[in-house]
């Protein structure tokens, strides 16, 4: 299968080497930074550089590529979905963004190729899972989706480390966030809904981020009363952002915001990536709560050190790819997350990326 990675960062990269590794996928990167693409090709990966910000150039790029997987910013997402279409390729995202979602939904209707956004970790795996779960119940009263990529060493007043893209961050922290209350789908509001537990010895804190429930809200309207989604951090880190968001007016500054986190806060990739899910209603009669729980850390992947976010992010793009190359999903149209199974995913080579360190679900209070 001849894939095209549009985007040649740290997930694009990861996910170049992933396919490439297989033997299975013919592999390109795409983007406008040279400087990426040289990286990139002293590692045995093809390069082509084009302005994917331009969708007529992308489009041309595109000729003899069986599918796209946009490794890009949320803001390009579009752009790059209208390219893939006037191509006639099958399209992969990662975005998180609710919009850019919406509208390529609207553009796979009359597609002969699939479009299938929100591949990554959350939205994306999280959402999967959760609903496999949930399809275990006769009634589903509460599901509880939570996820967090955090420095495995937190040393400053954040306790954050910048671990993926800094404008997808921004975006799911200002962005409103979509949630089930007492049977209604419903908007609240970013870095609202705070709450702490304390799960494997440590202390978090948990708040509502944009995007993070992909399109789990259509799905199972009507037949839960409770659904959301929160980032886990650490302790502080909500009321530190909302500072810099609403009392410094960050949020209508975007591009300042960037340049203060981009100077002030590192990267590492000393990270961990913390999954849980918990969903409780009935079952033969009884109320009864299932919970899958994870814990993935960074480690050495095809001879290079990954960290946590670029393998749970890349691992799951690859395994949906993976399943669609097998026929597992649909080749044509909007294809969700929750048509992905999740015991398929987690047997596929890639998903068994997410298998980590089980945690001990009581210890969440």
């Amino acid at each position: 299968m001849k894939i095209a990675i549009v985007g040649a960062g740290l997930i694009g990269q990861t996910i170049a080497h992933m396919l490439r590794e297989t033997g299975d996928y013919e592999v390109t990167a795409l983007d406008r930074d040279q400087d990426a693409l040289d990286a990139l090709a002293l590692q045995g990966i093809p390069t082509q550089r084009v302005d994917s910000a331009e969708v007529d150039a992308l489009r041309v790029a595109l000729h003899g590529f069986d599918a796209l997987v946009n490794a890009l910013p949320y803001y390009l997402a579009v752009n790059v979905a209208t390219a893939a279409k006037g191509a006639g390729v099958h399209y992969f995202d990662l975005t998180e963004d609710v919009r850019a979602t919406q509208a390529i939904r609207a553009m796979a209707q009359d597609a002969p190729q699939a479009f299938m956004p929100q591949c990554g970790l959350a939205p994306g795996f999280i959402g999967l899972a959760a609903h496999e779960l949930a399809q275990r119940f006769s009634d589903i009263r509460e599901v509880r989706m939570r996820v967090g990529a955090l420095p495995q060493f937190p040393t400053n007043a954040l306790k954050y480390n910048l671990t993926w893209s800094i404008d997808g961050l921004i975006n799911e922290y200002c962005q409103p966030c979509e949630a089930i209350r007492q049977g209604q789908v419903q908007w609240v509001q970013p870095l609202e809904g705070l709450e702490h537990f304390s799960l494997d010895g440590a202390e978090y804190e948990a708040f509502n981020t944009s995007g993070g429930l992909g399109t789990l809200c259509e799905t199972l309207a009507g037949q839960v009363e409770t659904l959301d989604y929160k980032s886990v951090r650490y302790p502080g880190h909500r009321d530190l952002m909302r500072f810099l968001l609403e009392e410094l007016r960050l949020g209508t500054e975007r591009d300042t915001l960037k340049t203060i986190l981009r100077r002030a806060v590192p990267s590492t990739d000393q990270d961990v990536v913390l999954i849980f899910i918990a969903v409780t209603g009935t079952r033969q009669g009884r109320l009864v709560e299932e919970v899958f729980a994870r814990k993935v850390f960074a480690k050495t992947i095809c001879g290079m050190p990954i960290s946590a976010i670029q393998i749970t992010t890349a691992g799951a793009m690859c395994a949906v790819l993976d399943l669609f190359r097998e026929q597992h999903l649909p080749q044509s149209g909007f294809v969700r997350q929750e048509q992905v199974g999740l015991s398929a995913f987690l047997a596929n080579r890639f998903g068994r990326l997410y298998e980590g360190h089980p945690l001990d679900a009581s210890a969440m209070v």
